[in-house]
C-alpha cells in the first residue's frame, strides 16, 4: 500500500480496480500510467493486479470477454422465427445496454478506448473477437460457412455501426446510449432489408 493511504481498503473485485484505472488514466493520462500506479492507487500489489487482467490495456476493457459470451447464449436463445437482422439488432442492443448506475463509468471506458491510439492495437484484437461471434450467429441463421463473404462483411458492417453509435453517444453529453445506438443499427438493418 502506498504512502497516504493508510487505512484504506484494497480493492476487492474487478469492477474496483477498473474504477481506479479509469480514474488514473483520466488524470494521468493513458500512456503515463504503469500498472504499479494503478496497484497502488487501488490499495493492492503488483502481483495482485496481475491476478485480475493481464495488463493495463486490459483493465480498459474491463469484462469484455464475459459480455461477448453473454451475449454469444443470447444468439443461441433466440428463437429461430426471429429474422436474422432484427435478432442481431436486438443482441446487439443487449450488449450494450449497461445499468443506469453504470452509464459514467461505461462512457469514461468508451472515450478512453475509442480515444487513445495506444489501445486501438488492442482494440483490434477485441472487435476480430466480437465479430468473430457475430459472424458465427449469421452462418448459424443462413447456412454458410461462417469464413464466407456475407456472414464476415456483416459482422464488420454491425461493428462499424456500433462504433459510430459510441462515438456519437460520446459527443452528446448527457445522452443515452441506447437510442442513439438504436437509431445507428436501425440505418444499417434497413439498408440490407431493402437489398434483401
Amino acid at each position: 500500500m502506498s504512502a497516504g493511504r493508510a487505512g484504506r481498503r484494497p480493492v476487492t473485485s474487478a469492477a474496483e480496480l477498473e474504477r481506479h484505472a479509469l480514474l488514473i488514466f483520466e488524470e494521468r493520462g493513458f500512456d503515463a500510467t504503469t500498472v504499479d500506479d494503478i496497484a497502488a492507487a487501488a490499495g493492492i500489489g503488483r502481483r495482485t493486479f496481475f491476478r485480475y487482467y493481464a495488463s493495463k490495456n486490459d483493465v480498459a476493457w474491463g469484462e469484455f470477454d464475459a459480455h461477448l459470451e453473454t451475449m454469444r447464449t443470447g444468439f443461441t436463445a433466440m428463437p429461430p422465427d426471429v429474422p436474422v437482422l432484427l435478432a442481431l439488432r436486438r443482441a446487439i442492443l443487449d450488449f450494450n445496454t449497461y445499468p443506469a448506475a453504470e452509464a459514467d463509468w461505461h462512457r469514461r471506458r468508451m472515450a478512453l478506448i475509442l480515444r487513445t491510439p495506444a489501445l486501438q492495437a488492442h482494440s483490434t484484437l477485441r472487435y476480430a473477437r466480437w465479430r468473430a461471434v457475430v459472424a458465427e450467429f449469421i452462418a448459424e441463421r443462413t447456412g454458410r460457412d461462417v469464413g464466407a463473404l456475407e456472414p464476415q462483411a456483416m459482422a464488420w458492417a454491425f461493428l462499424g455501426v456500433a462504433v459510430a453509435g459510441y462515438e456519437e453517444w460520446l459527443v452528446r453529453a448527457g445522452a443515452d446510449l441506447i437510442p442513439i445506438l438504436d437509431r445507428a443499427l436501425g440505418l444499417l438493418v434497413d439498408g440490407l432489408e431493402r437489398s434483401l
